[in-house]
């Protein structure tokens, strides 16, 4: 028998968002108990251990109730927000458990049996009212990741100042004679961390390293900058990691082998006839690894597109956990931050990833004299289950002798 009350209101409960999540942050609320919302309208963004996401409402109605502040991690499967239809009363009693379906999204049986959670008080007509601050403000605190909720107002009214989240995020003073300071680890920390400690006692591990003379690189780059309409790239951005990328896909091209995974369910080698090409990023929230799907079939002037966009987006911290699947090779960029070379681990899944050092001049022997040359060193960590030291040798001797003679770009490519 259909009762009043489930007549009456729908429930939207948190979906899983990525593949297996367990939780999300509620970030920022879009609607307040009385807003309107239709089917499809976004009312809310949450950050998962993935990414920053917008979830819309699969129906239409009347927002009755919030039933989280901003800055809760909420489980999947918890209801967070309870609509009605037009015209009912928003003191009506509480919504029944129904969870319409979301293409694209899903809840796990899984999902219903959580790990206890403490009592978080909710928001909207019953609970506490939403802290007072700017959008501006609202961003930097969702970038600083410092919770509203949690930060002390002090502009007129109890509105929250951008001095106040600066406060908030800064480090808590250490007291006289403390010795130790404890940071929680979540959102995209956490599973990035997780992420890596699986990859490096999983898959075995081996790096290799090359120094390259990279004069004539920076010198196209140059050139390219000069007179963007001979190549095609009128508008883009163009940098030395555009034509490393595009360096790193001839090498695969000319070394398939290289771009596999290891399907130890079935104990197979899995070869990919194509490059999602991962580009690690530094942000706000952690280390995350969006790539660019099918950059084998780009150009020189589509991977620019697609390069730029990326990057943007994960400044931004608007890159979707969509970008962030179905990678199989990564370079990560550690000459940004000065740093000659490291020694990468994998991105999990993948069996091989590029790290680019600081591009500098050092002195340098060509044609039997020394001069000074632009410089860099370039390390390739692969699982040695899937590639070994010939392959990698390879692959890694390619990307070097692109880039010490860029014109290969048109030969091998």
């Amino acid at each position: 028998m259909t009762t009043m009350t489930e007549q009456r209101f729908r429930e939207f409960k948190m979906p899983d968002v990525g593949e297996g999540l367990t939780e999300a942050e509620i970030l920022k609320w879009y609607v307040k108990p009385g807003d309107t919302v239709t089917d499809g309208q976004a009312v809310c963004e949450v950050e998962t251990a993935k990414a920053a996401v917008e979830l819309p409402i699969p129906y239409d109605g009347v927002v009755h109730e919030l039933r989280f502040p901003e800055g809760t991690t909420v489980d999947v499967g918890q209801v967070i927000i309870t609509v009605g239809a037009a015209g009912v009363d928003a003191s009506a009693g509480d919504a029944p458990e129904r969870q319409p379906v979301l293409v694209g999204y899903g809840v796990s049986q899984a999902s219903t049996k959580r790990r206890p959670r403490k009592a978080v008080a909710p928001s909207g007509t019953n609970g506490h009212a939403r802290p007072l601050a700017k959008p501006p403000v609202r961003k930097l605190a969702k970038d600083l990741g410092v919770e509203l909720a949690m930060v002390a107002p002090s502009g007129p009214g109890g509105i929250i100042t951008r001095e106040d989240v600066h406060a908030a995020a800064a480090p808590a003073p250490v007291a006289e004679g403390a010795r130790e300071t404890r940071i929680p680890v979540k959102g995209v920390r956490k599973a990035t961390a997780a992420a890596m400690v699986g990859s490096a006692f999983t898959a075995p591990h081996v790096t290799e390293f090359v120094t390259v003379d990279v004069t004539r690189t920076m010198k196209l780059v140059e050139e390219i900058k000069r007179a963007p309409e001979k190549y095609e790239m009128q508008g883009l951005r163009v940098n030395p990691l555009l034509l490393i990328a595009r360096a790193l896909l001839v090498a695969i091209k000319r070394n398939p082998d290289v771009n596999a995974a290891w399907d130890e369910a079935n104990q197979e080698i899995v070869l990919k006839h194509y490059v999602n090409l991962g580009i690690a990023a530094a942000t706000p929230r952690g280390l995350i690894v969006p790539n660019i799907k099918d950059a084998h079939d780009k150009t020189l002037p589509e991977l620019a597109a697609s390069l730029g966009e990326l990057v943007s987006t994960a400044r931004e911290g608007k890159t979707t956990p969509a970008a962030m699947q179905g990678g199989t090779v990564t370079i990560t960029n550690v000459g940004v931050f000065g740093v000659d070379t490291g020694t990468p681990i994998l991105n999990p899944g993948e069996a091989a990833i590029l790290a680019v050092g600081a591009i500098k001049l050092q002195p340098w022997v060509h044609k039997g004299k020394v001069k000074p040359r632009h410089v860099t060193t370039l390390a390739l960590s692969f699982d040695h289950r899937l590639v070994d030291g010939e392959l990698g040798s390879k692959v890694l001797a390619d990307v070097a002798a692109v880039l010490e003679q860029p014109k290969l770009l048109i030969t091998w490519a």
